[in-house]
């Protein structure tokens, strides 16, 4: 158990160290040696890193997702302002305006 949280607390020292220095390098890697997020634009010798890999479709993918949910959104919400009518919870007033 001991050595549990020595291991733990270690583990946590450690990468705390690791963000507090000016080049930590790439932050993780996946299986194809992309890198998933980096946060320092130079490497520990100074020299500039390359570019980072763009998502592709970005923007389609983008709208691929807020447009479903925006729509679903609006759904509920006009069934539950025609239960709150229903139930006479929240009746907007009818303003007749007799000019």
């Amino acid at each position: 158990m001991a050595s549990l949280v020595a291991r733990l607390s270690r583990a946590f020292v450690f990468r705390n160290t690791a963000t507090l220095s000016r080049n930590t390098g790439p932050k993780s890697v996946n299986a194809t040696g992309l890198t998933l997020s980096r946060t320092t634009v130079t490497s520990t010798t100074g020299r500039v890193l390359p570019k980072p890999v763009k998502v592709p479709f970005g923007l389609t993918r983008m709208f691929i997702v807020v447009i479903p949910f925006l729509y679903v959104g609006n759904l509920i919400s006009k069934n539950f302002a025609a239960l709150l009518e229903e139930h006479e919870i929240f009746v907007p007033d009818d303003d007749d305006d007799d000019d």
